[in-house]
């Protein structure tokens, strides 16, 4: 039987014929709720409401102006966080459509040549509704725009649910803010395809945003959150969790501490195994059977970023930069893999600093870690200023993907790539502890 809001869709006067392509649209990955004028989100409609809330504009040069404009709301900033009303979780929740099977037209954006779906597209529509449930937590009727500028600081986990996404088939992406601090707000997402006549899960994403001035050179208070009934408050509480959880990670990073006793065997265990028995030697280093020296499990790109990836505030889009990022990791995967391998997960991909318009990108990806069929690949990204010669860091990523078949081992040759090998364990180990 079709339900009743399938049901309001069709004209008293449809033909058994037009019933019959209703239902095999449907089979084919039609959701019955991305009927034509359905009033939830588009999500090519989500970046519109985000420059609406800001006051952006589309055009290069009007857009110049009106953040120029944006510094006369500085005015309106909360002073403290406690003039601000609590809002509750329902308040931030939104639903985005994505009818690729709806509409046919959109799929070509996010379309590979194996007719599979890009996944750095996936990204860059997971960052644009990020910032847009933060706006809605944030919403201030009193204002025609709004003073913030909210940018994505953290993706702190983005786990696969299944690794096919059908490319003909309608998804659904659902969300709200779950955690706030004074300044920060934590934003979990789920993402389902209507696949066989029902909705089934594909991802969960949590991201980290912060609110800043109008200018974006200083921290702006945002609304409490105040959850509502114990499901909420164990919510509220899973995101203390999280930021505990963080801080710590950050407090025990290889850049600032020595690895553990146990790590550090590892290590020893490693630059054992590859010395050369044959000579008495520190400097003879034999690679192991199945084994690539890391060195050689690199890959690079450049990217000049144009004003066409800018987001709302002049800078480039993070989700462009994820998109980028994550296609150089999947092509050395796949390169190291010898194969199409399946993203298992995402997890601590840090916004270190905004990338201006016209900066010079540096891409360096990297397979830091591997384990049976699965590989761990660091993404570092870097502005180059080619007039003063500086290399400035703008963000790290962590992939975790998984190959048809068991991958060679990599071995690191030098200290540097030992720490690296350390933290892309370490990155592994968290993602197969929280799957």
């Amino acid at each position: 039987m079709f339900s009743k809001s399938l049901i309001s869709c069709l004209r008293p006067s449809a033909t058994l014929t037009s019933r019959r392509l209703l239902c095999s649209a449907m089979k084919k990955g039609r959701a019955p709720d991305m009927a034509e004028g359905n009033p939830l989100l588009h999500v090519s409609n989500v970046r519109n409401r985000l420059r609406e809330i800001v006051g952006a504009s589309t055009n290069w040069s009007d857009h110049q102006q009106a953040m120029s404009e944006r510094v006369s709301l500085s005015s309106t900033l909360a002073r403290s966080q406690s003039e601000l009303p609590a809002k509750s979780m329902k308040e931030s929740f939104l639903e985005v459509h994505l009818p690729l099977g709806s509409e046919p037209q959109l799929r070509e954006k996010y379309l590979t040549f194996h007719n599979t779906v890009r996944f750095g597209r996936i990204l860059e529509d997971l960052d644009s509704l990020a910032v847009l449930i933060s706006y809605s937590h944030t919403y201030n009727p009193a204002l025609k725009r709004s003073p913030l500028s909210i940018v994505t600081a953290l993706v702190d986990k983005i786990d696969m649910r299944q690794h096919v996404i059908y490319p003909d088939c309608d998804i659904k992406f659902t969300g709200h803010v779950t955690w706030v601090g004074r300044t920060s707000i934590e934003a979990k997402m789920h993402m389902t395809q209507y696949h066989n006549g029902a909705y089934s899960p594909v991802l969960d994403a949590t991201f980290v945003m912060v609110a800043r001035d109008p200018e974006n050179k200083r921290a702006a208070f945002v609304n409490p959150l105040r959850p509502e009934g114990p499901e909420e408050e164990e919510i509220f509480k899973e995101g203390e969790t999280n930021r505990s959880r963080r801080v710590e990670l950050s407090t025990a990073s290889l850049l600032k501490v020595a690895p553990t006793a146990e790590e550090r065997k590892i290590v020893h265990g490693l630059f054992l195994n590859t010395l050369d028995t044959k000579t008495v030697s520190f400097r003879g280093r034999v690679l192991p059977p199945n084994s690539v020296w890391m060195e050689d499990a690199k890959l690079k790109g450049l990217e000049i970023c144009h004003p066409q990836e800018r987001n709302i505030f002049n800078r480039i889009f993070g989700g462009f930069l994820m998109r980028k990022a994550y296609e150089l990791g999947w092509a050395n995967a796949c390169s190291f893999g010898g194969c199409r391998p399946s993203l298992v997960a995402v997890d601590d991909i840090l916004f270190q600093k905004p990338v201006e318009i016209g900066s010079l990108l540096l891409l360096s990806s990297q397979v830091c870690y591997t384990e049976g069929k699965h590989i761990q690949v660091r993404v570092h990204s870097e502005v180059f200023d080619p007039l003063t010669r500086q290399h400035n860091t703008t963000n790290v990523f962590h992939f975790t993907f998984a190959s048809d078949r068991d991958v060679p081992n990599i071995v690191p040759r030098t200290y540097g790539e030992s720490m690296l090998y350390l933290d892309g364990k370490r990155h592994f180990n968290q993602t197969v502890e929280s799957n």
